[in-house]
């Protein structure tokens, strides 16, 4: 019997490209819905109630939220083919702890960045560098966090890339210049046709956050 994999998703959320590099490392065919987070569906307030956020995985009428605890639940389910966590225990609490930090950090600084101007713009910019060093420092001479292979933390940190014009634009700064082997394993990761084919584009992504500085009114 066939199974029913729903996905609800946001094109230029790198929360939901998450999900979408998961299933597709695993080969799981899914359909998937687009939302309207300014008119959110009957579906998605049904599926996640308590927050209403995107992504949600719909597995066999089962809602699971969170991107990091979607992409656990698709590694343990399918877990026959193309395994993102490690199977060591200690490993494997690391690569939640790296996948937290990335969760903690990128979004809100991120914002800051393209939504954001003056002092706290220029102040978020130094905080960026700063977890994308650490970021870079964890990665060392790997060509995957996961090792050889992409695993939990290069598809929780790999779709934040296809923001990195629009930080760099709007924030007048160089990812490639302060952290080239971020992007050398950016770029090898984009390699991955699971990946390359879940990522957006990084000029629509800055296009949407140009609509949505006029939106807001952010000069």
């Amino acid at each position: 019997m066939a199974e029913n994999v729903v996905l609800l998703g946001f094109w230029p959320s790198s929360f939901a490209m998450r999900v979408k590099i998961a299933l597709a490392e695993k080969g799981i065919k899914y359909e998937s819905k687009e939302e309207n987070l300014f008119d959110k569906s009957p579906l998605l307030l049904e599926m996640n109630p308590v927050d209403k956020k995107i992504p949600v995985l719909i597995h066999d009428g089962k809602p699971i939220c969170e991107s990091l605890i979607i992409i656990q639940y698709i590694d343990e389910v399918w877990h026959h083919k193309s395994p993102l966590m490690p199977s060591d225990s200690y490993l494997r609490s690391q690569a939640r702890f790296w996948a937290d930090y990335v969760d903690k950090n990128i979004y809100g600084i991120g914002k800051r960045i393209w939504s954001g101007k003056g002092e706290d713009q220029e102040a978020a910019k130094k905080e960026m560098i700063g977890f994308l060093k650490n970021m870079e420092a964890e990665l060392g001479d790997k060509h995957f966090f996961g090792g050889e292979s992409i695993g939990f933390v290069d598809v929780a940190l790999v779709p934040f890339t296809t923001w990195f014009y629009t930080y760099e634009t709007f924030g007048n700064l160089s990812v490639e210049a302060e952290c080239p082997k971020l992007i050398a394993w950016a770029k090898r990761c984009s390699q991955k046709e699971s990946v390359s084919a879940s990522l957006a584009d990084p000029h629509d992504i800055y296009d949407f956050a140009l609509g949505l500085r006029m939106k807001y009114g952010i000069q």
